[in-house]
């Protein structure tokens, strides 16, 4: 089943932001390095490249410290994420497509180092989407 939620960007404290939102709502909290995705050296290697926390309510919310030369501001550090499974490829790449068209493709819609297809885009509206399919 295909989910919809929240993606928070951070310049840095994205741990200490997931860490702090836990202790509020409670859940499993997963945090993933760029370090653990070989990106081992430079300034980013400590820095949250997926964090996903899951409360008991079922309630997810996902963010990461933005790479440096995509930096944030505060208010506008949001994306929309929109994530399933193969058996829903076909649909999430439809909405991929049909949300870039008119706007502009940040990353495409491909397989990425850590086995799942993904892509980023901004809508003609401006608002911030992610696709990730499972792989």
């Amino acid at each position: 089943m295909a989910k919809l939620n929240p993606y928070l960007q951070f310049n840095g404290d994205a741990k200490q932001a997931l860490e702090f939102y836990r202790s509020v709502l409670g859940g499993e909290l997963t945090l993933n390095t760029y370090g653990q995705f070989g990106q081992a050296e430079g300034p980013s290697a400590d820095k949250i490249m997926h964090g996903n926390l899951i409360t008991q309510l079922g309630f997810t919310l996902m963010a990461a410290d933005a790479p440096p030369d995509m930096p944030t501001q505060s208010g506008s550090n949001f994306s929309i994420s929109i994530s399933g499974e193969a058996a829903d490829a076909d649909a999430l790449r439809d909405y991929f497509i049909k949300l870039a068209e008119g706007g502009q493709v940040l990353v495409p819609l491909e397989k990425q180092m850590w086995g799942d297809e993904f892509g980023m885009c901004t809508d003609r509206h401006g608002v911030n989407w992610m696709v990730d399919i499972s792989g």
